[in-house]
C-alpha cells in the first residue's frame, strides 16, 4: 500500500485533466474495488461468498466489488471517478484523492499495520541510533518513508543524518542481499525475506507507532450524502466477515489465504502483523480517539514537507480533514478528507 512520487503526480494530473466533480445522485447500482493486502483480503471473500450480495439486497441496491492488480492504478481510478468507493492507506487518501479535489469519507477503518513495516539493518544487535551516517534504501515519498522518519525522531535523529535513496518495492530484497547495502525499510511480505537475512536486525518497526498506518476504505463523500444504503451495506457486509474471522472460520480463512498466494499458516502469519478491527465497538473506539486526529496531523505535516499535497499548499493545513465529534483539522473551508462513525454507530446498535 504504498505510492511513489511519479505516479502520485500522474494521479493528481489525472483527476485535474480528466474528471468533473462528481455529480452524485441517488441510484441503485456502486463499484467498489480493493487490492491485495492481509487487510483487505476479506473483500475478494465477501464478494465470493456473497455476503455483499446479501447486504446490498437488503437496501435495494447492487454492489459490484472488483479486485484489481495494481494498489495505486486503484486509487487513481477511484479519483478519476471510476469507482464509488477503494481500499487505500490514510496517507494516499490524503495525498492522492484529497490532495486532487475529490471529497472523500473513511467509512470503514479496518485495520492497522502492526509490524507488517519495518527499519532493517545488517549486523547483530543494532539500534535505531545506529542509523546516523547510514544510507537508507526505501521506496522515497512512501509509507516506508514516512515509518522511517517516526523511527528516527524516536532515536533524537532527523532526516538529514542520514541519506534516503530511493529503491522500488520490487528490488529491495535484491538491494539488500548485495554488501553496499547495510539499511533498508520494506513491507511485508519483502520484510519478511530481509529479516531472515543472517544477523540482520529490525530496529523499528510499524508496531512501535500503532496505529498510524491505517489500511481503509474509503467511498465518495457526495455519492455518501446521496446513497447512504452503499454505507450501511458495505459496513454491514464487512462486519459479518470480521465476525467470521473473530471465529476463525476456516471456509474464510482458507479463502483468503488462496486468494493472497499462501497458506493458512502464512496468511495468519500475516494477520498477526496486521491489527484487525474484529466488532464495530472496538473499531468505533479506534476511530472516535482523539488519536486519530493527532495521527493524521503527523502524515499531513510529512506529506506537506514532501510536496505531496499539490503545489498550491502553503502549508500542512492546506486540506482540510473532518473527524467524530464535529473536530475539524486544518482549512475548514477546504475539508476533503472525512473520518466518518455514522455507520459504526448503527453497527454497535445492531441497527443496520
Amino acid at each position: 500500500m504504498k505510492t511513489f512520487p511519479l505516479l502520485r503526480t500522474l494521479a493528481l494530473s489525472l483527476v485535474m485533466l480528466t474528471s468533473l466533480p462528481a455529480l452524485a445522485a441517488a441510484k441503485k447500482e456502486f463499484n467498489v474495488c480493493w487490492t491485495i493486502y492481509a487487510g483487505w483480503m476479506p473483500w475478494g471473500t465477501i464478494a465470493g461468498d456473497k455476503i455483499i450480495d446479501k447486504w446490498a439486497s437488503k437496501y435495494g441496491i447492487k454492489i459490484n466489488v472488483v479486485q484489481l492488480n495494481d494498489y495505486i492504478e486503484s486509487i487513481n481510478q477511484y479519483t478519476a471517478g471510476q469507482f464509488d468507493g477503494c481500499t487505500m492507506t490514510n496517507m494516499d487518501a490524503l495525498t492522492i484523492p484529497a490532495a486532487g479535489g475529490v471529497d472523500t469519507t473513511a467509512l470503514i477503518l479496518g485495520s492497522y499495520s502492526e509490524g507488517n513495516d519495518g527499519v532493517v539493518m545488517k549486523g547483530e544487535g543494532k539500534t535505531l541510533a545506529d542509523l546516523k551516517g547510514m544510507k537508507i534504501y526505501l521506496p522515497e515519498l512512501s509509507v516506508s518513508h514516512y515509518l522511517l522518519v517516526r523511527g528516527l525522531e524516536k532515536a533524537g535523529l532527523a532526516e538529514r543524518d542520514v541519506t534516503v535513496v530511493n529503491t522500488s518495492d520490487a528490488d529491495i530484497v535484491s538491494a539488500f542481499s548485495t554488501p553496499d547495502v547495510e539499511a533498508a525499510v520494506a513491507w511485508n511480505p519483502q520484510l519478511s525475506v530481509i529479516k531472515s537475512t543472517p544477523q540482520a536486525t529490525e530496529v523499528f518497526s510499524s508496531a512501535a507507532v500503532p496505529g498510524e498506518l491505517i489500511d481503509m476504505m474509503v467511498v465518495n463523500t457526495a455519492t455518501l450524502k446521496d446513497n447512504p444504503a452503499l454505507g450501511k451495506a458495505l459496513t454491514g457486509a464487512w462486519y459479518e466477515m470480521m465476525g467470521l474471522m473473530k471465529a476463525q472460520d476456516a471456509k474464510a480463512l482458507n479463502a483468503m489465504a488462496a486468494a493472497s498466494g499462501t497458506d493458512l499458516a502464512g496468511y495468519q502469519a500475516q494477520l498477526k502483523t496486521t491489527h484487525l478491527f474484529y466488532t464495530p465497538a472496538d473499531n468505533l473506539t479506534f476511530t472516535t480517539s482523539a488519536d486519530l486526529a493527532k495521527t493524521m496531523q503527523r502524515v499531513a505535516q510529512f506529506s506537506f514537507d514532501k510536496g505531496l499535497l499539490g503545489d498550491g499548499a502553503q502549508s500542512a493545513d492546506f486540506i482540510g480533514m473532518a473527524f467524530p465529534g464535529n473536530v475539524t483539522q486544518g482549512d475548514a473551508s477546504n475539508i476533503k478528507l472525512r473520518f466518518d462513525d455514522s455507520f459504526l454507530k448503527m453497527a454497535v446498535a445492531g441497527t443496520l
